[in-house]
């Protein structure tokens, strides 16, 4: 029992801490992606391990979209889901550059790339978020407090306050769906056939 109440106080204590900064920082980035979205532009989502989890899903309320009254879907694709690519292209070349070659491919100027890492180092979050930057695709990056080599490249850094991977994943899971609704809330968009 002990265990239980003092996770859910750190997930409490971590939530009561966002301040004014961060919620600009999550404001600026919803208005980022919904400006993606009204000029046709695709959003691509990657991480790692649990990341690529979260990122996965968060796409999918995207195309899918998180409402009962579905309207048209959203241009959103998740990266780190093409199992195939990432193996054949691990193996031949280096895991180091998967999203980056996957946006070769596939981003153009205008799209947003959204990157989930706890750390904000990890070397395939962060060859893409430098090649997006370079390519004028926007960056938004989420991960913990601490100042991650991501952040060179990101357009909005949102850095939930705590080191504590657990924690942190729990608030990019609801970032990300306040980034989601926002989108799905503002966006003019008729109603799916």
């Amino acid at each position: 029992m002990k265990n239980i109440s003092l996770a859910i106080e750190l997930h409490k204590k971590i939530l009561e801490s966002f301040g004014p900064e961060l919620l600009n920082d999550i404001d600026l980035a919803s208005k980022i992606l919904l400006k993606n979205q009204q000029n046709n532009s695709k959003i691509f989502w990657i991480g790692n391990g649990g990341s690529a989890s979260q990122a996965n899903h968060l796409s999918a309320e995207l195309t899918g979209g998180m409402y009962a009254k579905k309207i048209n879907p959203f241009a959103s694709i998740c990266l780190n889901t093409d199992t195939s690519f990432i193996t054949a292209w691990s193996n031949d070349d280096d895991y180091k550059n998967i999203f980056r070659r996957q946006l070769m491919a596939l981003g153009n100027e205008n799209d947003t790339l959204v990157s989930l890492s706890t750390s904000g180092n990890s070397e395939n979050i962060v060859r893409a978020a430098e090649y997006a930057s370079k390519k004028n695709i926007s960056v938004i990056s989420l991960t913990g407090e601490s100042t991650g080599d991501v952040d060179k490249y990101a357009d909005i850094s949102i850095k939930v306050p705590s080191n504590d991977t657990q924690r942190i994943q729990e608030m990019h899971i609801l970032i990300g769906h306040i980034l989601c609704d926002h989108i799905e809330k503002n966006f003019v968009n008729p109603v799916a056939n």
